[in-house]
């Protein structure tokens, strides 16, 4: 059995293709259309039982009351799937643009309480130019307030924000360079504002493995010490090594040795970023991923499963019954 936390869903996917390309990424033709079926035949090649839906990220300028609407929808469309295919999919709600902190704190209420969402996912920054803040802002503090009351596991994506220059080539485009920068400036802004300490029962699972938080993770521990904050580098690696980090698009040799040196594999959860991405993809990073820990079978179903049923409990039952039925089932 294998869970996927790092799974998209699109309403409306030629709009959500389109967009992609002006960004610099090409969405597989053989997933578009998108609708449910076609993660299903994916989820069954792959050997997935279960995938938590979260929305496609959302333009990081995409600010504005009349994102609610939006979002509302996803929600809703995310929750019906979930009832449909209850051992199949769990659902990660989206909020508006953070700055609409009412907006956001009343789609909380809506998707934990009427919809029971697992969980919801966050990008990086939200509003466009200088105007942008990132999560650990001030004014986002009553929104992770209640997060943390309610203990809830918030999934954090790097958001397709360009840099002041071009991307160096069509090969290259946001989400390939500069999405993974996106998802380690987050994290390194939830931890160096004294953030990730300050709302501790908020469980935040990182994209792509943290993108590259690993390997900069220790940069910040001195130097943002030596710039002024408070933290201790060894308390700044410490906060660093309470995220959760999920595997899509990541798992490699080289990226899973330096993971192991920062956390356990506890703190390790299995992704695959479909259908942005192919199943001929999925397989690539899985391989990597299974060879990997080979020899370590323990280890290997933390990852693929057992540490997402302890963060996300309302799938044990899933596990369970599809354990006993010996087949995924709808």
């Amino acid at each position: 059995m294998c869970i996927d936390v790092h799974h998209h869903f699109f309403l409306d996917a030629q709009k959500k293709a389109k967009k992609n390309l002006e960004v610099g990424w090409r969405t597989p033709d053989e997933n578009l259309p998108w609708g449910p079926q076609i993660s299903l035949a994916a989820m069954d090649k792959l050997g997935v039982q279960t995938a938590i839906l979260s929305p496609p990220p959302l333009s990081s300028a995409s600010c504005g009351v009349e994102t609610r609407a939006e979002v509302r929808q996803q929600n809703i469309y995310a929750s019906q799937l979930c009832t449909e295919y209850p051992k199949r999919f769990g659902f990660l709600a989206g909020l508006p643009c953070l700055d609409d902190v009412e907006g956001s704190l009343e789609e909380i209420a809506f998707s934990f309480d009427v919809l029971g969402a697992d969980g919801v996912a966050l990008i990086s920054c939200y509003g466009d130019g200088d105007s942008a803040k990132y999560v650990a802002d001030g004014l986002y503090d009553p929104i992770w307030k209640e997060l943390n009351r309610r203990r809830a596991v918030v999934f954090l994506h790097g958001a397709q924000t360009p840099s002041s220059t071009p991307y160096p080539h069509p090969w290259l485009g946001l989400p390939i360079s500069e999405v993974p920068n996106e998802t380690y400036k987050a994290a390194a802004h939830l931890v160096v504002s004294g953030k990730k300490r300050r709302f501790p029962n908020v469980n935040i699972i990182l994209a792509h493995l943290g993108g590259s938080t690993p390997f900069l993770a220790a940069r910040v521990a001195a130097l943002s010490h030596h710039m002024g904050c408070p933290l201790t580098p060894d308390e700044i690696i410490e906060d660093f090594k309470s995220f959760y980090y999920e595997t899509a698009l990541s798992a490699h040799e080289t990226t899973l040795t330096a993971m192991a040196t920062l956390v356990p594999s506890d703190r390790l959860l299995f992704g695959t970023d479909f259908p942005a991405v192919s199943t001929k993809t999925v397989e690539w990073y899985t391989k990597n991923l299974k060879t990997h820990f080979a020899g370590r079978p323990l280890d290997l179903a933390n990852i693929m499963c057992d540490n997402a049923l302890r963060l996300f409990p309302n799938l044990g039952k899933a596990k369970v019954e599809c354990l006993s039925a010996g087949t995924p089932g709808q």
